[in-house]
């Protein structure tokens, strides 16, 4: 249960750099994919 607020923030930031990826913006979209793995990394 103390896993789930990580889930979601790191399924917010895919789905983060899945909008920018839609939009062109390959920046913010690896920014927000990093932070994605990041966190898992971290928290798992």
């Amino acid at each position: 249960m103390e896993k789930v607020f990580p889930t979601v923030l790191i399924v917010l930031d895919v789905l983060a750099s899945i909008v920018y990826v839609s939009h062109g913006d390959v920046r913010h979209a690896i920014y927000w994919l990093s932070a994605g793995v990041l966190t898992a990394c971290v928290t798992f």
